[in-house]
């Protein structure tokens, strides 16, 4: 099994800073791509950033040049440092991974739990 641990969330302040964490874990075999998503309350969830195994990063327009998404390959870790954080950031940051699992012939995708980012003065 393949386990994720998110940290990081917690109450800022508009225009404040934050760093989430999430350190994959268990039978690994590889870790390709890796994402931060978000879901607000009353919403759809949605792609914040990803950042596959070369470096390779992507953004939602409402982040970009807010949110730096970066990985530590030895530690199996993907962080997300958010800048300028704005109310409507307010949302549960749930950590993907896509990853091989050990025994397994394909990869899949595995979530965590959630931490709960709200910035609000």
């Amino acid at each position: 099994q393949v386990q994720l641990v998110e940290s990081g969330g917690g109450l800022v302040q508009p225009g404040g800073s934050l760093r989430l964490s999430c350190a994959a874990s268990g039978s690994i075999v590889s870790i390709y791509t890796m994402g931060w998503f978000r879901q607000a309350p009353g919403k759809q969830r949605e792609l914040v950033a990803t950042i596959t195994s070369s470096g390779s990063t992507d953004y939602a327009d409402s982040v970009k040049g807010r949110f730096t998404i970066s990985r530590d390959n030895a530690k199996n870790t993907v962080y997300l440092q958010m800048n300028s954080l704005k109310p409507e950031d307010t949302a549960v940051y749930y950590c993907n991974v896509e990853a091989l699992e050990e025994g397994s012939s394909r990869s899949r995708d595995y979530w965590g739990k959630g931490t709960l980012v709200t910035v609000s003065s």
